[in-house]
């Protein structure tokens, strides 16, 4: 295999098999409404061989970030329209990551709504809202109705996401939000049906993904996880627990052919992500985190040892809309203005140089 090759997950055809990482940046208001500047940033990155959207919420309450977008409102539909139709005129794929931000977020972020988690357990930390650093409020613990109701709000926002033109949806299962709180054991003490045993803690991830690939086809959805990451006080130390919950849950999503699985995780070679691979069965994305950079020396090593099918790039996509081509022509890399990341506007975000024609 080649790093520059085609490759297919499910129903999706890749020219190559780099993907843009999904990459939180806060560019789209109070609207949660894609605009022009989103809709050019992702334009400009549609040679890579499959774009992630960054986290985009199912529903107001589970918004996470002061202007992350949306797949709730029409308005907000029409603007990932918009972006889907640009990045198809160039050639290119793109999939929306659905995220339920969970207790990683604040009333002065989500408008005043509520803040929700599998139990009533805080984040150790500070929200950064519209009015400043706060400590996480002690989230409210959902009811096993709240938790369908969840359940329900994935399978719309994924429909909203085909019916704007998306060519299909990465649910997010890792990085410490609503469904990796319910993996966790340090953020899921409950005793109903979806806590407990490593099974329970996997069912509403199972649920969840089994109603989006029932809703947009199998072949149109993927699963993003971060087993042992430790991020946002999602801790998994035992390494036991992490095999019976992960593999609880691949097993029962295994039969249903997803288009992909993406691991986060800090050594994708390794023991634990190469066997999650094998209880998967399909197609591997890997990412090595967010603790180092992936190069393009790791990028073409993982594919050419076959530890994955395509992998995800983070901040290089950023620096680098043309990648895949500076990769390909091994030319000079763009250094990423990290200090813009979160910042509005253009600069740091559409105004990154490309290589020149010819």
């Amino acid at each position: 295999m080649d790093l520059f090759s085609p490759v297919i997950l499910g129903d999706l055809e890749l020219a190559n098999r780099v993907a843009m990482a999904p990459l939180t940046r806060m560019r789209s208001g109070d609207s949660g409404v894609p605009g022009d500047l989103v809709v050019e940033h992702y334009a400009q990155r549609a040679s890579i061989g499959l774009i992630v959207t960054e986290g985009t919420y199912p529903n107001h309450e589970s918004q996470a970030f002061v202007g992350q977008p949306g797949i709730v409102t029409d308005e907000q539909v029409a603007g990932w329209r918009r972006v889907a139709e640009a990045v198809h005129a160039r050639g290119g794929r793109i999939v929306m990551q659905v995220m339920h931000g969970g207790r990683v977020t604040h009333p002065d972020t989500n408008g005043g709504r509520r803040v929700v988690a599998p139990s009533a357990i805080a984040i150790d930390g500070v929200a950064r809202t519209t009015t400043g650093k706060h400590p996480y409020p002690v989230p409210h613990a959902l009811t096993t109705e709240e938790v369908r109701d969840v359940v329900r709000d994935f399978r719309r926002a994924a429909e909203r996401a085909v019916e704007a033109g998306l060519d299909g949806v990465e649910i997010h299962g890792a990085n410490g939000y609503l469904l990796h709180e319910f993996l966790a054991p340090s953020s899921n003490v409950r005793d109903d049906e979806y806590g407990g045993s490593p099974e329970n803690r996997a069912r509403l991830v199972v649920e969840v993904v089994t109603a989006v690939a029932e809703a947009i086809g199998a072949g149109r959805v993927g699963l993003r996880i971060s087993p042992e990451h430790g991020i946002q006080d999602a801790l998994e130390p035992d390494r036991d627990d992490v095999l019976a919950t992960y593999g609880a849950l691949l097993d029962q999503l295994r039969p249903l052919g997803l288009a992909y699985l993406s691991v986060l995780h800090r050594e994708p070679a390794g023991e634990l992500v190469q066997e999650l691979r094998r209880r998967f069965g399909g197609p591997l994305m890997a990412n090595s985190g967010f603790s180092t950079v992936t190069t393009r020396q790791e990028a073409l090593a993982l594919i050419e040892a076959a530890h994955a099918d395509v992998v995800a790039v983070g901040r290089p996509v950023i620096a680098n809309p043309d990648l895949v081509e500076r990769w390909a022509g091994e030319h000079p890399e763009n250094e990423p203005r990290t200090h813009l990341f979160y910042a509005p506007g253009a600069e740091g975000y559409t105004d990154y140089p490309v290589l020149r024609a010819g």
